[in-house]
């Protein structure tokens, strides 16, 4: 079948409501930079997921950080989309600006394994935030400074895994007829992941590449999976994600992390869906366990909502107005991964 085939059915399409959470950043962004909904019947509704890890990064992270950038002979490394997360001290943009912190932007974990030897005197703490897909890299770095006998590293890690908060959602969100499945995270997975949720839950799972083409093709086989009565695992993104994933990433994410209870912002903890530094690098570990607490947010504003697909981001009563990128207040503005940063470019 033909994209434009896959279109004209899309777009023809008269049966029950459906709808679809895609679960990826990059893939809500591409909804809207290629107009997908616009080329689909108005009875299938997309809706954004927990994609972001950024997004569902909890205060008591920000405040441990914080800590940490604050503290004599310490500077924290992090990626630029967490500088605006705020936290019950401010974000980190904010108290870098009041000064007496030392918080520096890096590009690259293993920046840390070059700048802790330089200056053994400092103590690099890094934020190491994301999913499946970022998680081997900080298992790598943390293993080479472990074999050159690097003390002066820390981690910080907000590093989830995203079946979990799957599984969640299908136990939370009834309403919620398919899955297009991450593309990255599935290259480091596999795809054979999704098969339980899919079995379990009687929904259907498929993997999807970034394209428009890629998502079209998911959508579709999605609703004629619904059609048919059925729900299985699929992975259209071949090309790139196998059945049993990045099986060398994966061994390496094993052998430095281990699973523990997590706090995902808007859906509370979760089981078994954090990754934390295990044996014999536990001792690089710079806290990351427990960090439950959370600030909450004002009534207005529904970042918690968006999150789990409750709510498109154009119908919190804060966005556009209150809340902006230039001036977020819940995390959902922050990052470039974040559905409301991403409608406030597309919509507002």
């Amino acid at each position: 079948m033909d994209i434009k085939e896959i279109i004209d059915y899309l777009k023809a399409y008269d049966g029950k409501k459906l709808k679809i959470m895609e679960v990826c950043g990059t893939h809500t962004a591409a909804i809207f930079k290629n107009g997908i909904r616009s080329l689909i019947s108005d009875r299938i509704k997309l809706i954004s997921g927990p994609g972001c890890p950024v997004c569902v990064t909890p205060t008591a992270y920000i405040d441990r950080c914080i800590e940490y950038a604050s503290k004599e002979n310490h500077t924290l490394l992090t990626f630029g989309d967490m500088m605006k997360v705020p936290g019950e001290k401010g974000s980190l943009s904010e108290v870098k600006g009041n000064g007496n912190v030392n918080i520096q932007i890096m590009y690259s974990p293993f920046e840390a394994i070059d700048k802790a030897k330089a200056n053994p005197d400092i103590t690099y703490v890094i934020a190491a935030v994301g999913f499946e897909t970022t998680a081997p890299a900080y298992a790598l770095m943390i293993k080479e400074a472990r074999r050159e006998g690097i003390e002066n590293i820390k981690l910080v890690t907000a590093l989830k895994k995203a079946i979990p908060a799957l599984q969640w959602i299908c136990e939370n969100q009834e309403d919620v007829d398919g899955f297009i499945c991450p593309g990255h995270v599935s290259v480091i997975t596999g795809s054979r992941v999704y098969e339980p949720l899919a079995r379990c839950y009687n929904k259907p799972f498929v993997v999807a590449g970034f394209e428009a083409e890629h998502i079209l093709a998911a959508i579709y086989r999605i609703v004629r999976q619904l059609e048919s009565g059925e729900a299985k695992a699929e992975n259209l993104y071949k090309n790139a994600v196998k059945q049993s994933g990045n099986e060398k990433a994966v061994e390496v994410m094993e052998y430095a992390f281990e699973e523990g209870p997590a706090m995902w912002r808007g859906l509370g903890i979760i089981e078994d869906s954090g990754l934390y530094l295990t044996g014999p690098f536990s001792r690089y570990d710079g806290g990351s366990r427990d960090l439950y607490e959370d600030m909450e947010l004002p009534s207005e504003c529904r970042c918690g909502d968006v999150i789990v697909g409750r709510m498109n981001p154009d119908q919190c009563p804060m966005f556009g107005k209150k809340c902006s990128p230039m001036n977020p207040f819940g995390p959902c503005m922050v990052s470039s991964e974040g559905a409301c940063g991403i409608w406030y470019r597309n919509v507002h």
